[in-house]
């Protein structure tokens, strides 16, 4: 039986509308697939991204423990060696100076700072160090080496610009240095200069006084003139007596001559430490 009219039309129209459903799909299919290719790119560039990163980062872990394992052998290398020249300082240096070295030099700190580096002593046992305060000019961290080997982070309690002198506290205690009388002080006795002249950590040069009340750059006639050997680095140091008594902290050399270097007299070191505890702390130290 033929197909009517209204029938070819209806069948038509079911057929059109298949049609453009497969087609409109087919489309839909095609954006979506495009999508999801761009979003597996970008998924897999990130990918890539992170595993370089992580590498990256995995290599710099494995450099910085492999440091770290270099430095802590070189750290024992370095105690040992320290050891070592202390022996070799006992043994070369005056019967004056034989047994005072190994007491003292315990009591001697190197003090670096993220611009540079000198020296500092214990002055009282709970961990208060003295210092020049030129060595800590313009610095934002303060680190004070004891003879351990141990690099403690330092604060900073105040400072006295006329006679450049700085005063630091470490945590813990530790062995003291006691301060002479600078009056006492005679032209041509023995002493010893501890410090870290040019990085070299605990050194010790020896000499004799070779003046006092010697005028500084305050115009103040507070020095003691040695011929012991003062190099960049020892400023903040103890000049030691043959009693193992503090007489002086090395503070400058003349550039042009030799041998001629310059301590405040230790009258004045514990006068002016007083003046900054008693400013900062409300307590005397010395």
């Amino acid at each position: 039986m033929p197909l009517k009219r209204h029938h070819k039309w209806m069948i038509g129209g079911v057929s059109g509308f298949l049609i453009l459903t497969i087609i409109a799909n087919s489309l839909l299919i095609y954006v979506l697939y495009g999508q999801l290719q761009l979003s597996y790119n970008s998924l897999e560039k990130d990918i890539i991204g992170l595993q370089a990163d992580t590498q990256s980062k995995f290599n710099s872990l494995t450099k910085n423990l492999i440091q770290t394992k270099e430095s802590l052998s070189s750290l024992d290398v370095e105690l040992g060696s320290i050891n070592q020249e202390v022996d070799l300082l006992k043994t070369s240096a005056s019967e004056d100076f034989s047994g005072i070295i190994e007491e003292s030099i315990k009591s001697v700190v190197t003090i670096r700072t993220n611009v540079g580096q000198g020296t500092g002593f214990i002055i009282a046992s709970e961990g208060y160090i003295v210092t020049n305060s030129h060595v800590l000019a313009g610095s934002s961290e303060v680190y004070a080496l004891t003879y351990n080997q141990e690099a403690i982070e330092a604060e900073f309690i105040g400072y006295n610009k006329q006679f450049d002198i700085a005063l630091l506290k470490i945590p813990g205690r530790y062995e003291k240095l006691s301060l002479g009388n600078s009056n006492d002080i005679q032209i041509g006795e023995k002493v010893i200069a501890i410090g870290n002249p040019l990085g070299l950590q605990f050194s010790v040069s020896e000499g004799i006084v070779s003046g006092v009340h010697r005028q500084g750059p305050s115009q103040i006639e507070a020095y003691v003139q040695t011929d012991a050997a003062l190099n960049p680095g020892n400023s903040g140091g103890p000049l030691i007596n043959k009693q193992g008594e503090v007489i002086g902290i090395n503070n400058f050399k003349i550039g042009g001559g030799e041998s001629l270097g310059f301590a405040l007299e230790s009258n004045y070191i514990k006068d002016t430490t007083n003046s900054i505890s008693e400013e900062f702390l409300g307590e005397t130290l010395i």
